[in-house]
């Protein structure tokens, strides 16, 4: 008899631990911040690479040079043009003559030396000396534009990094045609985005700007502190879950990308968990006890 309730007993209490135990933390994919596939937007002929893979790159960092010969002797001219001040010095110097020239005529024309005929015609040239210079000034800007323009076009042949990050491929070699394919592959790795898959149980309890902790599926990970940035709003019905994204600092690039994780939430994972189970010793509720009871008696009856 004392064996049956002793094993009945223990039944009944280790249900509840069943049912108790800890959830296990979710499931999480650490991918780079931000990837961007580098091209060109003008056709031309590789020159030069500057990189290879996996070297870090700062943003604005040259990373390859197209041939941009004619782009060259292009600014060249352009600046040429806009440097050049021979038009604007005559226009100058010929307006300034005939204004000298206006004066005269008009202090001829009030001792009646002159006739209106010939002040008119000298305010006409005056006037057209202002034009000249006006247009000799207008076309100084237009050749500064166009210095703009040519450098502008030879800046295309010059392919950069458009972020920080590190080059994760290399597609094209030296001497190589390209047009529309791109060229380089950069990953951003500082911060990193994580991408949590959570169950619907949890919707609603995670919210943005909770911390999180990360562990990397890897030999001897530590936990990584991360925040949490983005909730979806979404439920996937075929799997029950939604996303979450958190942010993981990784300044040092110590933690690689591409990797599986676990996350855990905090404050999160045991709310939605079930309460412990009572710890031995612990009085036990009015109803378990009966049920207890009850159990004990059922056994002895059968036992005996």
């Amino acid at each position: 008899m004392k064996r049956s309730t002793t094993l009945l007993l223990t039944a009944v209490l280790s249900a509840p631990l069943a049912a108790f135990a800890a959830q296990p933390p979710l499931r999480c994919v650490i991918e780079p911040d931000r990837i961007a596939e580098v091209g060109t937007p003008v056709i031309g002929v590789v020159e030069s690479i500057h990189v290879e893979r996996g070297d870090f790159v700062r943003q604005g960092q040259l990373l390859a040079q197209l041939r941009a010969n004619v782009e060259h002797a292009s600014v060249s001219a352009a600046q040429a043009r806009a440097q050049a001040d021979a038009d604007i010095q005559a226009a100058a110097a010929n307006y300034e003559f005939q204004k000298q020239k206006l004066a005269r005529t008009e202090e001829l024309m009030q001792k009646k030396f002159v006739s209106a005929q010939a002040l008119d015609q000298v305010r006409a040239e005056t006037a057209v000396a202002e034009q000249r210079l006006a247009q000799a000034k207008e076309q100084r800007r237009v050749a500064k534009e166009e210095l703009e323009l040519a450098r502008a076009q030879l800046g295309l042949r010059a392919i950069r990094a458009p972020f920080s990050g590190v080059v994760a491929d290399r597609y094209v070699n030296p001497g190589e045609r390209v047009e529309v394919k791109p060229m380089f592959r950069i990953a951003k790795l500082d911060p990193l985005r994580v991408e949590v898959i959570a169950p619907a149980a949890m919707f609603g309890t995670i919210k943005k700007g909770m911390a999180a902790q990360i562990t990397p599926e890897l030999p001897n990970a530590a936990r990584l502190d991360a925040k949490v940035v983005l909730v979806d709003r979404l439920i996937d019905a075929a799997s029950n879950t939604f996303r979450v994204r958190a942010e993981l600092p990784n300044a040092n690039s110590a933690v690689p990308s591409g990797v599986r994780c676990r996350a855990e939430v905090a404050g999160v994972t045991e709310a939605v968990q079930p309460a412990a189970a009572p710890k031995a010793g612990a009085r036990m509720q009015p109803r378990a006890q009966a049920s207890l009871r009850m159990d004990t008696r059922l056994t002895g009856t059968a036992t005996r």
